[in-house]
């Protein structure tokens, strides 16, 4: 296996400066305590061997695993994903990212691999086949704000983790995973608010969300939007409370209240070009009370 040279601290600097360059270009949109959680992982041994490890993987064996079944989208190969994929750049004010359509993905859904300086979006080939053009655009959004945001090392370790535990240290596995996931659940607020700038529809982003989680476009014509909602106050405590601890993305219920608080921020008007709506303070900490229930 060919050396790669990867210091986690001189990482994290570079991504500091580069946090501060994506904000001032428009990933202001983040949920604080996606960043909070992120500021503590240079602290944690254990993430850091993970992460470590993981470049270490991508780059030597994992990205030629990953996309030597995929095909690469272009403006000759499925131009009208590669068109999504520029309307979110333009949209979110970063370069267009390099996108993947795979048959073997493994789940009904969309990845962000490598790192800050190489990634790319791979998407599962069915999800063409459920989704809109306009749930399409949300996804690729979605992913767009892992990029803007500087997640991307950290997604492929806890994908590495979840699903190829055996390629690393025994004992970095569990503490490192429990804290990507604390950190991933956050995450996932960030970056759904990055596929509704792209989307500009909340109608849209989630349907997307929905179909995601259902794995069937037949039951979400059949689905009761609000009843579904309504089952927030069924887990809330008990051991439901627990179970999510140990997941990567928040209760769905979650993802699209939370949707909802930022679709009436005083941001996302400024955005549309609209005015009002809730201050940007109130927004994320009514978010961070729905996260915590």
């Amino acid at each position: 296996m060919p050396a790669v040279d990867f210091d986690f601290k001189r990482y994290i600097e570079r991504r500091r400066g580069a946090r501060d360059a994506a904000t001032r270009e428009g990933a202001a949109y983040a949920y604080p305590g996606d960043l909070k959680v992120l500021k503590t992982f240079d602290r944690l041994r254990p993430v850091r061997l993970a992460i470590e490890a993981s470049v270490r993987m991508w780059k030597s064996v994992s990205r030629g695993e990953l996309l030597g079944t995929a095909v690469k989208v272009s403006a000759e190969q499925f131009p009208q994903i590669q068109a999504l994929a520029v309307r979110c750049a333009e949209q979110l004010h970063i370069p267009t990212p390099t996108v993947y359509i795979a048959p073997n993905l493994g789940s009904l859904n969309a990845h962000t691999f490598g790192t800050d300086e190489d990634s790319y979006i791979v998407i599962n080939s069915a999800l063409v086949d459920h989704l809109s053009e306009n749930e399409l655009l949300s996804v690729i959004g979605h992913e767009c704000g892992h990029i803007q945001n500087n997640h991307v090392v950290f997604t492929t370790a806890l994908y590495y983790l979840m699903n190829f535990a055996n390629r690393f240290l025994r004992w970095i596995v569990a503490p490192a995973r429990i804290a990507l996931q604390a950190w991933s659940r956050r995450a996932e607020i960030t970056c759904d608010r990055a596929g509704l700038i792209c989307t500009r529809d909340v109608a849209v982003c989630e349907s997307t969300l929905l179909k995601l989680a259902l794995g069937s476009k037949k039951l979400y014509q059949d689905l009761n939007v609000e009843a579904f909602l309504a089952q927030l106050d069924e887990s809330k405590g008990g051991p439901a409370k627990y179970t999510e601890l140990f997941q990567d993305h928040p209760y769905l219920t979650k993802r699209v209240q939370a949707l909802r608080l930022f679709a009436k921020s005083a941001y996302y008007a400024g955005v549309v070009g609209q005015s009002g709506g809730i201050s940007v303070a109130e927004c994320d900490a009514k978010v961070a009370e729905l996260l915590a229930q």
